[in-house]
């Protein structure tokens, strides 16, 4: 069927600019001899892994311990949970998938390392860990270098069931840059204080297998990738969004828009689409080179954005659009956030050249755990 006879609101994704936007990224990897490890909470959906991983990816990425068991149910094999993992439950988990793929996971802190041992004690291989580095954003990861040095020794002396793969960074801080000059600075400033969290370990007879960067505003530019880094770790990349699109300077990449119906117009500039938080969440992003104007971008409509939403409801201000627009028209709305947006979606439709060419679970969606 052509997109537009589907019911709405519904999922829409481009494949060939997501196809492009695969090779876009995995082309900056291969030239900077560097492993691509895209972050797949994006899309939340094997089959794309899966794709992501024929194109040239070496594994992939997860936030949550479920996503991980979906992804691997599903034939991925090589996973990293970007994130640190506590908790028994979780930590059990884990040990099991570790008998049939190769899977790593965060950590920062000895009390963390302690909960790993334990629960990693008489496992068939010890538990792979790459320790976060915080590089700006002000989240989770070790701050300073004596803490670094500090759990080094604590897992070479007390944690024989935990082997240190690596280290990890996030420069998230990047989606906030004021233009690509300090976008640039904040990216190689990341590599840098990664790369000194490696010396360390190196210095410390513990070398790491990988130093793991990265985040898609800072990746989209061709900016260097310094010596010593193996691996980034992009992930709104493949779909884009109306930020990301902002960041990079053209919406021509944004492959998922949410389809949605005019449902009313109540004044001379008032529009409202059947789709709200619900189906495109309330989030804004406000500052810096990410910054967007309302909570989506309407595809057809360049000047108008999504002024407001309700649970079912968003509402648009433009007096164009609405006097182009009869109820019942359908119009694509491109997303400030897509990460959140694939989660409150069942299904995904792909569509080519205007006709829907297949239909996708989202098969990670909901996995928080």
């Amino acid at each position: 069927m052509r997109k537009n006879e589907l019911d709405t609101p519904a999922l829409l994704i481009d494949r060939e600019i997501m196809l492009d936007n695969i090779k876009f990224m995995q082309d900056y990897a291969d030239r900077n001899r560097v492993a691509l490890r895209p972050h797949t909470k994006t899309h939340k959906i094997p089959e794309l892994a899966l794709l992501q991983e024929k194109m040239g990816c070496k594994g992939i990425a997860v936030a949550k311990v479920g996503e991980a068991e979906v992804m691997a149910a599903n034939g991925l094999k090589d996973i990293f949970i970007a994130n640190e993992i506590v908790g028994d439950i979780k930590l059990q988990r884990i040990r099991k998938l570790a008998e049939a793929i190769d899977i790593s996971f965060g950590l920062d802190s000895m009390a963390q390392a302690d909960m790993v041992e334990k629960n990693f004690k008489g496992a068939s291989k010890p538990a792979e860990v790459l320790i976060e580095i915080e590089v700006g954003e002000e989240r989770s990861g070790i701050i300073e270098f004596d803490d670094f040095r500090a759990l080094l020794t604590h897992l070479k002396n007390n944690c024989p069931n935990i082997h240190l793969k690596g280290i990890f960074s996030h420069d998230g801080n990047s989606y906030n840059a004021k233009d690509l000059e300090t976008c640039k600075e904040i990216h190689l400033g990341a590599q840098r204080r990664t790369l000194e969290f490696a010396n360390i370990a190196g210095e410390m007879g513990m070398p790491l297998e990988v130093v793991s960067i990265g985040s898609t505003p800072s990746l989209m530019h061709d900016f260097p990738i310094l010596e010593g880094v193996t691996e980034i770790r992009p992930g709104t990349y493949i779909l884009m969004d109306a930020s990301q699109g902002n960041a990079y300077g053209s919406l021509d990449r944004c492959a998922a828009t949410v389809l949605a119906t005019v449902m009313s117009k109540p004044t001379s500039e008032r529009i409202i689409l059947d789709v709200g938080a619900k189906g495109i969440t309330m989030q804004t992003r406000t500052k810096g080179i990410c910054a967007v104007e309302g909570m989506g971008k309407i595809k057809e409509f360049p000047n108008a954005n999504i002024f407001d939403v309700f649970d079912e409801h968003a509402i648009i201000y433009n007096k164009d659009m609405r006097d182009a627009v009869k109820i019942g028209d359908k119009v694509e709305i491109i997303p400030v956030h897509i990460c959140p947006v694939m989660n409150l979606h069942e299904r995904v439709y792909l569509v080519s050249d205007g006709e829907v060419v297949e239909e996708l679970e989202v098969k990670c969606r909901g996995k928080l755990k």
